[in-house]
């Protein structure tokens, strides 16, 4: 009599049943912060490209331009063209939206080349634009403050190119 109500108490605690919804209740909030911190991480490296491909862009305009070693009208012409060729994607803003949010030309800084001096460098870099996070914020969804997540969320891409007026 004993063996059998053993028998019987024994195959209750031996279901698995639910065993699959448990560890999937377990491992659901791990994958999705997974998930989303890859997507977050993924969205600043694509921030970073393109500013660098936007200073690369204003970086080779005033390389290639006789207004960067001119007057000072025209150095001043050709540094305002160049930032907001990195900005909008043009020489002129008026009426263009900025290739990101939050990027304005005092964000843009432009080293002209030396005058006189051979070979010339120029230097286009982005300054003080901050990383604005997204949906997938992290550290609202964790409680903690951005600057535990997003450490180094100010971004500075850069472009050095040798000067060579055509």
């Amino acid at each position: 009599m004993w063996s059998h109500s053993f028998k019987v108490f024994r195959a209750a605690f031996k279901r698995d049943d639910g065993n699959s919804m448990i560890e999937c209740a377990i491992l659901m909030p791990i994958l999705i912060l997974l998930f989303v911190g890859a997507a977050e991480v993924g969205r600043m490296f694509y921030t970073y490209t393109t500013l660098a491909k936007a200073t690369k862009v204003g970086a080779r305009y005033i390389s290639t331009s006789r207004l960067a070693t001119g007057t000072a009208t025209d150095r001043t012409t050709v540094t305002n063209q160049a930032k907001n060729l990195v900005v909008c994607g043009f020489t002129d803003c008026t009426g263009q939206t900025a290739i990101l949010p939050g990027l304005t030309a005092s964000n843009v800084s432009v080293t002209l080349p030396t005058v006189g001096v051979n070979p010339g460098f120029v230097r286009v870099q982005i300054t003080g634009f901050t990383f604005t996070t997204g949906a997938f914020n992290l550290a609202l969804r964790l409680g903690v403050a951005n600057n535990t997540i997003y450490n180094a969320t100010s971004l500075t891409p850069g472009t050095t190119m040798r000067y060579i007026p055509s």
